[in-house]
């Protein structure tokens, strides 16, 4: 598929999302690589375009350059959104007590603190991303660490091997000390990509994906 096909689906798809305002948004494609720029009224509708891109066919990498600009009626002040993240918080019964600690400045929310898992980590980005006011989520929590290397290294290929959906025997799979995992090889689209990647970052013990596949 050429740039300009890929680009005017992508077009169609953000058109399509109903929870997303397209007309600000503009799309640029260089070698199966979307662009997208513009400004949306809030960050749930950025991260919202950004997914939209993604289920594109033909879609190598999304670089997000969209900003948010709030509409007046939907400002806060940054002490009403902290004390509103922190409640929003304290209510998800998935997180452990007073684990996440929350500074909001100009509108960006910056997430702290240790957690045991990272599905705990992908529930506190969310459940703060969909508050009223927020410009953006600055993601600073961690994984405690809870499996030696080779242990993480083994439990991924395990899932990988058990998941109907992806033929993984061309990915490699490394475990640095510190518990970021490096996946490198070639995957057959952008979809499998992604779930290889989620599959990674389900394993206990994980901290941090670098995510080198190809696909191909």
């Amino acid at each position: 598929m050429n740039d300009k096909t890929l680009r005017q689906r992508v077009i169609d798809e953000l058109e399509f999302e109903p929870s997303v305002h397209a007309a600000g948004i503009g799309v640029a494609v260089d070698g199966g690589v979307v662009t997208l720029s513009g400004h949306v009224p809030s960050y749930a509708q950025k991260l919202a375009a950004e997914r939209a891109a993604w289920r594109v066919k033909g879609v190598r990498a999304v670089a997000q350059q969209i900003d948010v600009h709030l509409p007046e009626d939907k400002k806060h002040g940054d002490d009403e959104i902290a004390r509103r993240a922190l409640a929003i918080l304290a209510w998800d019964s998935m997180l452990p007590d007073d684990a996440v600690r929350v500074k909001v400045q100009d509108g960006w929310v910056t997430l702290s603190g240790e957690l045991d898992w990272n599905y705990q980590r992908d529930i506190a980005v969310t459940d703060v991303h969909r508050l009223g006011g927020v410009k953006g989520v600055i993601n600073e929590l961690t994984i405690r660490t809870r499996a030696s290397a080779s242990d993480v290294q083994s439990s991924i290929a395990d899932a990988l091997r058990r998941h109907a959906a992806l033929e993984a025997r061309h990915v490699a799979i490394g475990v640095q000390p510190d518990g970021t995992v490096v996946l490198d090889g070639i995957v057959a689209s952008a979809d499998e990509r992604k779930e290889v990647v989620r599959a990674a970052w389900r394993a206990a013990g994980v901290h941090a994906v670098e995510d080198r596949l190809r696909i191909g």
